[in-house]
């Protein structure tokens, strides 16, 4: 038994002292972070974090957009990459939210996915409208879209993202009846607004704040509890008459395949924070109008399993069925 024990520890030594010399020799190679939609979004934060981890870890870090399926294609590809730290991803609460929207799922949520750090979160959405729309405020808009033969559309970045189901909520908690038009990230979503193929978008601060401050598109509320620092003049939801509507932006996170090395996981923790930390990145990322996080592994995995706990109450709230 002494000796069986001994053997085994012996094993886990060597297998522990294998995985801190390979995180101590990575990255031997680029990087590649695939974001699984299009611009827009997680995308502009996972660039202004690779060019700076790209100077830090003296290798090549590149991102690639690779939309399509919801997220599903991009977020397979990494389920299913060598956990060895050269595919990783950054992408945002879509990923928990396909779980309930998809019958058939090529990979499992929880165990597929190594949650390496939370990257920013956005305190709420900004509730915008084309500014041809003949409405000034939430009320208004809300009494537009409770007309029976109201024609308003709203974009998405896709079906059952953050966005998507923040809609649905305030559809429901209005009275209003919107129509549901996805586009393939929340860059081209925005364009869709400003362009006036929809008219209304509800969206996280980063690919909209710039044109709200412009005036190309305008904003009726924001649905956070407080107002948001960047555009402090913006009333919450309760504020502009609907108090029972809040939800947060949602979150932009760091993964890399399941089963990863603990000590390559700890090294692009320990980097990608430092990316995030350095003054010119945490500008910014700042001036996106979203928050820097750069959580612990463990304390992102706690947050991460949550949050797939509360967007399947969400879903059932916003009666979105699973194709």
């Amino acid at each position: 038994m002494f000796r069986k024990s001994y053997s085994s520890a012996l094993i886990l030594a060597a297998l522990a002292a294998a995985g801190i010399a390979q995180a101590q020799s990575y990255p031997v190679k680029p990087i590649n972070i695939i974001v699984p939609a299009g611009t827009g979004g997680p995308d502009t934060v996972a660039r202004l974090v690779a060019a700076q981890l790209t100077q830090q870890m003296g290798q090549s870090v590149i991102v690639s957009n690779r939309p399509g399926a919801n997220g599903l294609l991009g977020s397979d590809a990494v389920a299913k990459a060598p956990p060895d730290g050269y595919t990783l991803m950054v992408y945002s609460s879509g990923l928990v939210v396909n779980k309930y929207l998809v019958k058939k799922m090529p990979y499992d949520t929880e165990k597929d996915f190594t949650p390496i750090t939370n990257l920013v979160i956005s305190g709420g959405l900004f509730i915008t409208v084309n500014p041809a729309l003949p409405v000034k405020t939430l009320a208004e808009l809300i009494a537009l879209g409770r007309k029976p033969d109201n024609k308003l559309s709203y974009s998405t970045p896709g079906v059952g993202n953050t966005w998507h189901i923040a809609t649905e909520l305030m559809n429901e908690r209005s009275g209003m009846k919107m129509v549901h038009i996805p586009y393939k990230g929340g860059g081209p979503a925005t364009a869709a607004l400003m362009a006036g193929e929809v008219q209304v978008l509800l969206s996280s601060p980063a690919p909209v704040l710039q044109h709200i401050k412009s005036g190309k598109v305008r904003a009726l509320a924001y649905t956070a509890p407080t107002r948001s620092a960047s555009l402090p003049d913006v009333p919450t939801t309760a504020e502009a008459g609907l108090p029972i509507f809040q939800i947060d932006g949602g979150w932009f996170g760091m993964f890399g395949p399941g089963a990863m090395p603990s000590a390559i996981v700890d090294r692009l923790f320990r980097e990608t924070r430092a990316a995030m930390n350095e003054p010119q990145t945490l500008a910014r990322i700042k001036a996106l109008g979203v928050d820097p996080v750069g959580d612990t592994p463990a304390e992102f995995r706690r947050f991460y399993d949550n949050e797939i706990r509360k967007y399947g109450e969400y879903v059932k709230i916003a009666r979105i069925e699973p194709e």
